[in-house]
């Protein structure tokens, strides 16, 4: 099986999330994509998240219907700060069958070289690269292992959908509509 690994807060998943799996895992040659929750992202803040169970929860609640989606809380029983490289040794070592390939956004394609063990992703694992928004079309040299995919663009962002909540704004259609009430039955981002 093939499987492509969305990593993310997903601090809340939202639409933009959602199309983009769902296209990786219909319009690609991926059998599935899975959505991997990070409880903290090495180059991001961890004050701003809602707890990993909770975006685990709303993960769940948005791909519930969608059969071709998945979602994995492998890194919560690992050390944090996440590295990608440590949890795909672990995907693989759990699931020797499987191969597993990252799904990462074009914004991300600069830092790469900055990841931990960046060469060893590349060497044991395809990339997909999808289109960002704002992002110049960015190029690893002589890589054969990624792949640039046409996929929607949308620029929807977690960050807006939290101001929205905090200012008392609908975030309807940007999240799902399960999403949307489990953040209001349990008063998060507010």
């Amino acid at each position: 099986m093939k499987v492509g690994l969305l990593f993310g807060s997903f601090n809340p998943i939202h639409i933009g999330h959602l199309i983009l799996a769902n296209f990786m895992a219909n319009n690609t040659d991926l059998d599935t994509v899975w959505l991997v929750v990070s409880p903290q992202n090495p180059f991001k803040p961890s004050n701003t998240l809602l707890h990993e169970f909770d975006r685990l929860q709303m993960v769940s609640l948005a791909i519930a219907d969608n059969p071709s989606l998945g979602v994995s809380n492998i890194e919560f029983g690992m050390p944090k700060p996440s590295y990608t490289i440590d949890t795909l040794t672990y995907l693989q070592e759990k699931y020797p069958s499987y191969e597993f390939v990252l799904i990462m956004g074009e914004d991300n394609v600069p830092l790469f070289p900055k990841w931990k063990n960046y060469e060893s992703i590349l060497k044991y694992h395809k990339v997909y690269v999808y289109p960002r928004t704002g992002s110049a079309t960015a190029e690893l040299p002589d890589m054969p292992e990624v792949t640039f995919v046409k996929a929607p663009i949308l620029d929807i962002s977690a960050t807006f959908i939290r101001k929205c909540i905090r200012e008392e704004k609908s975030i309807k259609y940007l999240v799902p509509d399960a999403v949307a009430e489990y953040i209001q039955v349990h008063k998060l981002y507010q």
